[in-house]
């Protein structure tokens, strides 16, 4: 029991220094700006993979950071048919529920269907973090299929 707490207390630990180091990506520690731009990106998420099972978005956003305020994500999946799974977008309440997908206190904010045409957008409009999954099959894309992510966006730098 104690191993197993500490276990997670450790992964809590990594994932929350993980998501600090990316924020801080950005930030101008020397003489030589990294953003060239102020204006808010439109990133599909998935880049042409898009939101689908099997894809591991926590690798895909940390290769796609830093994300800054009023960028928007968009995400793109099929609508539910006889011959693809459905998909969703949760926005899950913190770090614990993101890590082990558990959708008891997530707020859906794009059903299956929102996601087809040219797909749900969703702007990040506040400097916190935003943890992000499937929630279909009771959480079983989010934790088997890796369909989870967690950005946290940063303020442009001006110069």
């Amino acid at each position: 029991m104690g191993f197993k707490f500490a276990h997670q207390g450790m992964v809590l630990v990594l994932v929350a220094a993980s998501m600090v180091g990316v924020s801080l990506a950005n930030k101008e520690w020397g003489s030589y700006p990294h953003n060239h731009t102020t204006s808010p990106k439109r990133v599909i998420v998935g880049g042409s993979e898009n939101w689908h099972f099997g894809v591991n978005y926590t690798n895909w956003s940390l290769k796609n950071a830093p994300f800054y305020l009023n960028d928007t994500l968009v995400f793109k999946y099929d609508p539910p048919s006889n011959t693809t799974f459905p998909h969703s977008v949760y926005l899950l309440p913190n770090l614990k529920s993101f890590l082990n997908c558990d959708l008891r206190r997530a707020k859906v904010i794009a059903n299956p269907t929102q996601g087809s045409g040219d797909g749900f957008e969703f702007v990040l409009k506040k400097r916190k973090p935003y943890y992000l999954a499937c929630g279909e099959r009771n959480g079983f894309h989010c934790k088997v299929g890796l369909m989870k992510f967690a950005v946290v966006p940063m303020r442009h730098w001006r110069h």
